[in-house]
């Protein structure tokens, strides 16, 4: 099953964390600095942890180099968000 996000990403925060602002839209805080894809990877290391799926399911579709970014996670269930936040 695969669930699409829209992910804004903040960049060189002093402190990580994720936070729902939507049905399907989620703000991302990465201590990463946007370079060579630091950034992305810690957002992908982010979001794997907080839905407990594997890094390798969880990738960037659209924006890799954007702070607006669509988000595909590949999970055998549907990831609900209401559940989760």
């Amino acid at each position: 099953m695969k669930t699409l996000l829209n992910v804004k990403v903040q960049p060189r925060s002093s402190a990580p964390g994720i936070e729902r602002t939507g049905e399907r839209e989620l703000k991302v805080r990465v201590k990463a600095a946007p370079d060579k894809g630091r950034a992305n990877a810690e957002v992908i290391e982010l979001l794997s942890e907080h839905f407990h799926v594997p890094r390798s399911c969880v990738t960037i579709a659209r924006g890799a180099t954007s702070r607006n970014k669509v988000i595909v996670i590949e999970t055998e269930k549907e990831i609900k968000l209401s559940s989760i936040f």
